[in-house]
């Protein structure tokens, strides 16, 4: 299974960029979890946590809120008002 390209950014920084096998993240419709071939998406992002499963299969956890994540050609793309790694 081919991997995903992540990068987290809020509004004054870089939070976290790398490759992932999963990312689970709380929308304003109900939480998420994208994997690589996943049907492109924009979603409007819900205070809560991104958990992202990196490649080496460890986990990285960011507190985001304000703002939306979208996912085209496995690129997820999380920019939020404020973020920041738990």
């Amino acid at each position: 299974m081919a991997d995903l390209t992540v990068s987290v950014v809020s509004a004054d920084a870089e939070v976290w960029t790398g490759s992932a096998k999963q990312v689970v993240a709380r929308t304003q419709v109900g939480q998420i979890g994208l994997l690589a071939g996943h049907q492109p998406v924009l979603g409007i992002l819900a205070e809560g946590e991104v958990r992202i499963t990196t490649t080496d299969g460890s986990i990285v956890t960011a507190k985001a809120e304000d703002g939306f994540l979208s996912m085209q050609n496995d690129v997820v793309t999380i920019v939020a008002g404020t973020a920041e790694l738990v």
